[in-house]
């Protein structure tokens, strides 16, 4: 089994180019082994619409790090597996657009997966929102909460795997 690092961000804004927070879980060994949460001060201005969904607004990120302080921080962690997002195309394209706004330079493509596209595989026929799947396999979930969203990201893959998923079919190339 490999090693996968689960993330969900959050965002201040529509242009999803900036997070507000981040959520981390690690999958080793048939479990979840780490785990790592923050706020993230965006330096953007936050939209109703996203302060309303996650209830992360200004003050919430007041003492925050911003981006590129975190990565320092985060960046061993995401460069330790396969990445792997509950709708991954949102996450990673977050990502990879917070690493251009603030000139960081990463590597240039990174091995990932999503449970959104493992689940419309393995159970089709029915929705793959996050909330339906925690609800389909008993998983707590506080959702639109980074923390909260990648352990349930984390403990989906897990489901998928212990029910036989070739893991080894899911893992696609991201570039950045």
């Amino acid at each position: 089994m490999y090693r996968y690092v689960a993330f969900d961000v959050e965002t201040p804004n529509r242009y999803n180019n900036r997070m507000s927070a981040i959520g981390i879980s690690v999958v080793e060994n048939g479990a979840v082994t780490d785990a790592f949460f923050s706020y993230v001060n965006p330096q953007a201005r936050f939209d109703t619409f996203n302060t309303r969904l996650t209830g992360i607004d200004e003050r919430t990120v007041a003492g925050a790090p911003a981006f590129p302080e975190l990565w320092e921080k985060i960046e061993p962690l995401m460069s330790s597996g396969i990445l792997v997002a509950h709708n991954a195309v949102f996450d990673m394209g977050v990502l990879k657009r917070c690493l251009l706004d603030y000139g960081i330079a990463w590597k240039s493509s990174a091995k990932y997966c999503c449970t959104v596209q493992i689940g419309r595989r393995l159970l089709p026929g029915m929705s793959h929102s996050l909330n339906v799947m925690c609800d389909y396999y008993g998983i707590a979930l506080d959702h639109h909460q980074a923390a909260s969203d990648s352990h349930a990201c984390a403990e989906i893959l897990l489901r998928y795997l212990q029910n036989g998923a070739d893991e080894k079919t899911f893992i696609r190339t991201y570039r950045f």
